[in-house]
């Protein structure tokens, strides 16, 4: 008899439990429900960066975009002329020979570039112990996070023809003095070397991460099929280490085709027009002879042809990059 009537006793306190934590979810305690009263709770969270986002970044593009359609000084109202700022700037010499400086100085900066940080990963990766490791990822970091305004001052100092470290360096050897910054050929070296230097530790800081990630039984599975040395790395490494050369690829280019702080300071675009790139064009353009109109035309053409050539590059990548 006791037995029977604990057990009843027992079942009531369940159901009454139960019965209390009903009515206490649909009072909106604790629970899924009290989560679901509050959607806007994220966008709070999130409303800084939107704005943030729409005031610095969205309403600049659409206004660039629209004011390519307007020419406008600043002084006067914007009057509307169609595409006419696009027919002058594909006419204008200055800006073709501007665009063609542009994709010449991609071309070898980012060969370099990339050339540079891959093979110095593989050396720190391989052939330094830990600790250098992480001096040597430091170092090749530490010029990128220098102005590249302070940076082109100090080098062209280094680089001048009359009293440059560097040519005073070449005359212990018996080089004469090289006119680095007053020939077409010496400007675009030194332009690009100085490019190179401040930029190539962020792609190596990829490459060290991508190199880091590849399982070393693959190596070992390819030392004993014969792969040694240099063998090992076109093998293996670099296919495995596609993915990573992409994106270092992708944010190279587009870094490259707004190359502006190096060339401005170091050669103002000259000797001539040799140095003269798509953004100094606008520059030149927008604060120097307030031609806003233009200046914003230039920077749709240079922005279409950044989005061309990255969407070509995720195209190709379906053939040549492979993932684990």
């Amino acid at each position: 008899m006791s037995t029977a009537s604990d057990t009843r006793v027992r079942t009531k306190a369940v159901r009454g439990k139960a019965q209390r934590a009903n009515g206490a979810n649909k009072a909106g305690k604790p629970g899924r429900s009290g989560r679901e009263r509050q959607p806007w709770l994220p966008w709070v969270f999130l409303a800084p960066t939107i704005v943030g986002m729409g005031i610095f970044t969205v309403l600049p593009i659409i206004a660039s975009v629209a004011l390519a359609f307007f020419r406008w000084d600043i002084i006067s109202a914007p009057s509307f002329v169609g595409f006419d700022n696009f027919a002058e700037v594909v006419q204008d010499p200055t800006v073709r020979v501007s665009f063609l400086n542009t994709i010449l100085f991609v071309v070898v900066a980012v060969a370099l570039q990339l050339g540079l940080a891959l093979g110095l990963a593989i050396m720190v990766q391989e052939k330094l112990p830990a600790w250098l490791r992480v001096f040597f990822r430091s170092a090749f970091f530490f010029p990128l996070i220098l102005s590249a305004a302070s940076v082109s001052i100090f080098m062209r100092y280094l680089f001048n023809e009359q009293f440059g470290v560097v040519n005073w360096l070449l005359s212990l050897v018996g080089i004469p003095a090289v006119p680095w910054l007053t020939t077409p050929g010496g400007s675009a070296a030194v332009v690009i070397l100085v490019y190179v230097w401040q930029n190539f530790g962020f792609s190596f800081l990829l490459f060290i991460g991508g190199l880091a990630s590849i399982p070393v039984e693959t190596y070992e599975a390819a030392s004993l099929d014969g792969a040694t040395g240099w063998r090992k790395h076109i093998h293996v490494t670099l296919p495995l280490l596609s993915p990573t050369t992409l994106v270092a690829s992708v944010m190279a280019i587009i870094n490259a085709l707004q190359v502006f702080d190096q060339p401005f300071v170091l050669t103002r675009g000259g000797p001539g027009d040799s140095t003269r790139t798509a953004v100094m064009v606008i520059f030149e353009s927008a604060f120097q002879r307030l031609e806003f109109g233009q200046a914003s035309a230039i920077g749709v053409i240079l922005t279409l042809i950044i989005m061309a050539i990255t969407a070509a590059q995720f195209r190709l990548s379906k053939r040549f990059v492979f993932y684990q």
